[in-house]
């Protein structure tokens, strides 16, 4: 079986991921002791994660240690840095990236945000899967999860789950 790069983000009704100022606060709206929607399951499936660099950055300011630093991480940035462990600041170009991942062995590969990696994976179609947590609230404003001129590309449902803080978890994959 094949590597599929599979993005897993959490977004508003109107399809943010981020308030103004990459605030991120309207996440705990659904938070519940003892309930990770899935999380746990699914990064069980990746051995690599790709992220961008303002996506680092906010959970390197939020947490202690770096969630994924158990995972072969990619973080895509424009600024030349030392690997740091398994976390690797990556420069050059993000389709060869995902084709020389895609072709070594090794789990699913986990698109962890933000806008503009999962934009510049859509304009290739190089995301395999995706797993869309709906967050019940308009924001209205904000960073955008699709932006507009993407190519059109169909995906078929795979899963739907509605959990009871309102969340609703939508699991599509390319056809």
């Amino acid at each position: 079986m094949s590597r599929k790069v599979i993005l897993y983000i959490a977004m508003s009704i109107d399809g943010y991921i981020a308030k103004p100022n990459d605030d991120l606060s309207f996440l705990s709206i659904v938070e519940k002791e003892g309930e990770d929607y899935g999380y746990a399951t699914f990064i069980k499936t990746v051995d690599t994660v790709i992220l961008g660099r303002k996506t680092y950055d906010w959970i390197m300011a939020h947490v202690p240690e770096f969630v994924h630093a158990d995972k072969e991480t990619f973080v895509i940035t424009r600024t030349t840095k030392s690997s740091i462990d398994n976390t690797h600041f990556y420069t050059d170009n993000l389709k060869e990236l995902i084709h020389k991942l895609k072709a070594a062995q090794g789990k699913n590969i986990f698109i962890d945000g933000g806008s503009e990696i999962v934009n510049a994976l859509l304009k290739e179609q190089l995301i395999d899967e995706m797993v869309l947590s709906i967050i019940p609230v308009v924001l209205g404003s904000g960073v955008r999860l699709f932006n507009d001129n993407n190519p059109e590309q169909q995906f078929s449902l795979v899963s739907s789950q509605a959990f009871d803080k309102g969340l609703v978890q939508l699991h599509y994959s390319f056809i």
